[in-house]
């Protein structure tokens, strides 16, 4: 598996190996943009690596004994937003997907109607940037289908996921490129081994992206927005960690 380190705390383990600076400056180094564009290199670099194994190239799956008798809740466990915790209660018939931004046709999809449309179901290990690991049975569509009805733009490079849970105060979000978004196995779950989603595990729908690490697959997803770029969204990075300097945007095992 890839380690996926801290930006911060990488420099300042190479700070601290290297004798010449005070650790407080590290964050100021961070700041330093030929500083941080060396360290993004870096990521673009292991990208083209695991892209070059092939697009398609699928994560392992595992068997039903292999399930774990427990799987840990990463993230936020609950929602605090009115709206959301209305929605929890009526079992969230009244839900929608709303895909919109750069695509042809926006759309607003209801939950039954997710689970309407054909379906995948993968046993897969999750991989916690914090060091757990957990093999779970997710069922959903395939997000392909849902870009296929909405239909991307030519200009439209990545996929925004904007969620109902807000992390520290601020909105938790996360992004994917169009490559791993039509990944055949990127879906939208809205079921774990074989019932639908509890809150604490994202309902009613998580993304799973399952060539990356966990921090990856956001959970509570309310809207899925097509962009040239994630600037301009939040922090600019491309989600919550990625604004706040602690992972790599690109993710990827």
């Amino acid at each position: 598996m890839s380690l996926i380190l801290s930006r911060r705390r990488l420099i300042r383990a190479g700070v601290a190996s290297a004798g010449g600076l005070l650790l407080p400056g590290c964050d100021r180094l961070f700041e330093n943009p030929t500083f941080r564009g060396t360290l993004e290199s870096a990521e673009d670099l292991h990208r083209a690596t695991q892209r070059a194994l092939g697009r398609d190239a699928l994560a392992r799956e595992y068997r039903e004994a292999d399930m774990s008798p427990q799987f840990r809740a990463n993230g936020s466990r609950e929602v605090a937003d009115p709206a959301y915790r209305q929605h929890l209660a009526q079992g969230f018939a009244n839900w929608s997907l709303r895909v919109d931004g750069l695509v042809e046709r926006p759309i607003a999809v209801p939950l039954h109607a997710l689970r309407d449309l054909p379906q995948r179901a993968q046993i897969t290990r999750h991989d916690c940037v914090e060091g757990w690991s957990a093999i779970a049975r997710w069922q959903g569509p395939r997000l392909a289908l849902l870009l296929d009805m909405a239909r991307p733009r030519p200009e439209a490079r990545y996929l925004v996921f904007h969620c109902a849970d807000l992390y520290h105060g601020k909105p938790y979000y996360e992004s994917i490129d169009l490559v791993d978004a039509f990944h055949p196995q990127t879906i939208l779950a809205w079921a774990m081994n074989g019932k639908p989603l509890e809150e604490a595990h994202g309902a009613p729908l998580r993304l799973r992206v399952e060539r990356q690490l966990g921090y990856k697959h956001a959970k509570f997803v309310a809207r899925i927005e097509a962009v040239a770029s994630p600037q301009g969204i939040h922090g600019g990075r491309g989600g919550y960690w990625e604004d706040n300097g602690d992972y790599a945007w690109y993710a990827g095992i």
